[in-house]
């Protein structure tokens, strides 16, 4: 009963939130993120206490550092010995951090992510500036805590001489809390803290005056003035940052880029790899090479390229593509009065003089009463020397040392301090010559009383102690600026020539949505035999193209797919080609009725006409299909319910336009009439339909070219008009005029409509799958109000229901 009664009833929630709330509050603030005063997290502090307790530094030989990692996890950090070492280790990589905190003999790791050899075979020590960190640490100047088994004492921050936390930087993942504080020159942060003490309503444009941004161990080139002045002002801010590279012009004439260094963290062989692989897979065309020649005299990454390669071109690729060129976020989180807060540059600065004043404070007051007692216990000895006949007679008469001290303090006067000083005293000091020593003393312990009691006494004097001691570790230690600062992101620009090799290539497509590109070669190899192609379908789009052309495919739904030419899979001209549903997800019902070739999107007289089965048209400039995502089919217009695009082309903008509908009728009217708008309209209305009459064909007449056209109806008739002079260019939305002489019984219907040369050849398609070809040279010319010449019976060969006209192999 006893036990039951000291069972808690909880739920699990409750349990489960108080002690993940514990575990929280632990890792934020006894691991994952800095404290603002000294700029370590407490595994990093106990490695370099637990290095200092033991005598490992700077001025003492190596020791091995599975001796330091045993110490550290032994009496103050009870934890893995792998993530002690690794902690210890990132402190000795000057490529990690700006000023190493450890020197370590052996592997300790390599900019390519090698890792470091074990702890057995290397050998560490505190570096010099390390014990600007903990100089004073033994004056009482920190407060200490019980270890994890209350068998030693650790301190809970060091005195810090200078501003670590910014110098070099801390990164971590906590619970709801990270922190990236990019490291920063020593120099720099300490004349800017020094001017802050001086002015202490200095703004942070003030302050990054001498601040000019972060300096990387790394070097390289950080962009964006104002993503630093943000994370100065809030502790949040975004740069850029690229590795420094030169152009160098070879003797044979070719160039190359040679990289000397790598933005922040990034690791070079994973680099060098992606960029060579980016070469390999003909991403970036002009580089015939890419290799590391780093060695002991610096870091260099070359990139050869081919004769005629643009270096500017090929540099912005790698730049936009690898992380050559990388984001760096700021995020300024500490822990500042225990608390996880985030900071800005001011706030770090002042987190820092509060602790320096407090460090200076209390090693002054330490140092003032140890002065204070050293100059009782020499004013004693004073008085004995002066005495030191009576003095000698009184200690031979005591019993012992106790008694001595007593009789000393009856006799004279002394305090039990000064006795016990005394009665320590050894013979040899019992000279007339040592109590000018000890005047002296005491004189210059009168100066150093006075100087201490004026520090604790003047914040002046205190703020002028600290900025000395700031000024000295600047002058022992700084070093250049490694980074360079550039005010604006600049935009990166990738010419296509970079990525492309520029050919000249045969690309066609086919109705059924057959793509392919040919080199000219296999092309001319091909000769005239017939191209494999299923037997239904034919060629839609046959040209010669450059590998940098654009080709736009449009299908019936209104929709259009952006496709490079370089992206068309290189086949043999005698082969079908890729289908085009592999490239994009287009629906299996959704046929294609055009493809237009693009050289350059930004021609401003080029528009994309578009015609409707139910009359609508509807014309957009060409460069409003200039695709940045092409994953997709993208909408090129806007269908009404029920409705299908028919006819997509490439106007001039001058040209007329010309429709016939199923009934018969032909409509002409000025492309303008169309109007202007966007990709995602409908269009205007085009043509005035009678019921069940709807659009079977549309084109456009270009001036001073032919007009000529045949048209095919459903009963297998052709007849050649010459448009121009036969329909007159009237306006929209209206009937226009007949182009059929209408028959009460089995009248005809237009079916196919096209713009024909003497030399064009057209085929049509019957119901019963029959194909009968027609020279447009062989059909003669015939007024409106003919229905031209029948070059198939229907009844046996079935009705036309398509008609194309072949594209010439020599097009």
């Amino acid at each position: 009963m006893a036990n039951k009664e000291k069972l808690l009833n909880r739920t699990l929630e409750e349990v489960m939130g108080d002690r993940f709330g514990i575990y929280s509050k632990y890792i934020i603030q006894e691991r994952a993120l800095p404290d603002v005063r000294d700029g370590l997290k407490p595994v990093q502090r106990r490695i370099l206490y637990a290095m200092l307790r033991d005598g490992n530094t700077s001025d003492k030989p190596f020791r091995k550092s599975a001796k330091t990692v045993g110490n550290v996890i032994g009496n103050y950090h009870p934890h893995g010995d792998s993530s002690v070492y690794e902690a210890m280790v990132r402190m000795s990589q000057d490529w990690k951090v700006r000023m190493p905190l450890i020197e370590m003999h052996g592997n300790n790791g390599s900019l390519d992510g090698d890792p470091p050899a074990a702890m057995r075979y290397t050998e560490a020590r505190l570096s010099k500036i390390s014990a600007e960190l903990l100089r004073d640490i033994d004056a009482k100047t920190v407060d200490y805590i019980l270890n994890f088994d209350d068998t030693t004492e650790e301190p809970t921050v060091f005195p810090s001489k200078f501003p670590n936390l910014l110098v070099n930087g801390s990164t971590g993942i906590s619970a709801g809390y990270a922190t990236e504080i990019p490291p920063h020159c020593l120099s720099e942060i300490i004349d800017a803290t020094v001017h802050l003490m001086e002015h202490s309503e200095a703004t942070v444009d003030d302050l990054m005056h001498f601040v000019k941004g972060p300096d990387f161990p790394t070097g390289g080139i950080v962009q964006g003035l104002e993503g630093i002045k943000k994370a100065y002002r809030t502790g949040k801010g975004k740069i850029v940052l690229r590795g420094r590279t030169k152009i160098e012009a070879l003797r044979t004439g070719r160039k190359q880029i040679i990289i000397t260094e790598l933005p922040y963290e990034v690791n070079k062989a994973l680099l060098v790899k992606k960029m060579d692989e980016l070469r390999l897979d003909h991403k970036v065309e002009g580089v015939s090479e890419v290799r590391d020649e780093t060695d002991r005299s610096g870091m260099r990454v070359i990139i050869e390229l081919k004769k005629d390669a643009d270096p500017n071109g090929i540099l912005n690729y790698y730049f936009k593509n690898t992380d050559l060129q990388i984001t760096y976020n700021f995020n300024m989180v500490a822990i500042d009065r225990k608390t996880p807060r985030q900071l800005g540059l001011k706030d770090i600065l002042q987190a820092y003089i509060v602790h320096q004043k407090e460090v200076v404070t209390r090693r002054s007051k330490y140092e003032l009463q140890k002065s204070i007692d050293r100059q009782h216990i020499v004013r004693g000895l004073i008085k004995a020397i002066s005495i030191l006949d009576d003095v000698i007679r009184v200690i031979r008469s005591s019993k012992d040392k106790k008694n001595a001290k007593q009789n000393l303090s009856e006799s004279f006067g002394f305090t039990e301090t000064q006795a016990e000083a005394i009665v320590n005293l050894q013979l040899y000091r019992l000279t007339n010559t040592d109590i000018v020593t000890l005047q002296e003393e005491e004189h210059q312990l009168d100066l150093t009383i006075a100087r201490l009691k004026g520090i604790l006494a003047s914040e002046k004097k205190l703020i002028a102690v600290i900025k000395k001691e700031l000024l000295s570790v600047r002058d022992r230690f700084s070093d250049p600026r490694r980074t360079t600062i550039e005010a604006e992101i600049e935009e990166i620009k990738i010419d296509l020539e970079v990525m492309v090799a520029s050919e000249e290539v045969m690309v066609a497509v086919s109705k059924h949505g057959y793509v392919k590109r040919s080199s000219l070669r296999s092309f001319a190899a091909s000769g005239n035999d017939s191209v494999a192609m299923k037997e239904t379908d034919h060629t839609l789009f046959q040209q010669q193209m450059n590998t940098t052309d654009t080709l736009l495919i449009f299908t019936d739904k209104g929709r259009y797919v952006y496709l490079p030419v370089h992206e068309i899979q290189d086949r043999r001209w005698k082969e079908l080609g890729q289908h085009l549903a592999s490239i994009v997800p287009i629906e299996p019902d959704e046929a294609i009725i055009s493809a237009v070739p693009v050289k350059d999107f930004t021609e401003t007289t080029r528009y994309m006409t578009f015609f409707t089965k139910n009359g609508m048209v509807k014309r957009t400039k060409l460069s409003a299909y200039h695709a940045q995502r092409r994953s997709k089919p993208l909408t090129a217009i806007k269908l009404k319910k029920n409705d299908t695009c028919l006819v997509a082309l490439a106007t001039n903008g001058t040209s007329d336009l010309v429709l016939v509908t199923h009934s018969g009728y032909c409509l002409r009217f000025k492309e303008e009439d169309a109007g202007e708008v966007g990709t995602r309209a409908s269009g205007v209305k085009a043509v005035q339909l009678k019921p069940e009459d709807y659009v079977a064909g549309a084109g456009s007449l270009i001036k001073d070219t032919s007009s000529n056209v045949v048209i095919v109806t459903d009963r297998g008739a052709v007849k050649q008009m010459a448009l121009e002079e036969q329909v007159e260019c009237t306006g929209r939305p209206r009937r226009g005029v007949q182009v059929l002489r209408e028959l009460k019984t089995k009248p005809h219907h237009i079916v196919g409509f096209e713009r024909v040369q003497p030399k064009d050849q057209l085929t049509l398609l019957t119901s019963k799958g029959k194909l009968f070809t027609v020279s447009a040279a062989a059909i003669r010319l015939s007024d409106r109000y003919s229905n031209g010449s029948f070059v198939l019976d229907q009844e046996e060969d079935g009705t036309v229901s398509e008609v194309w006209k072949e594209v010439a192999s020599e097009d």
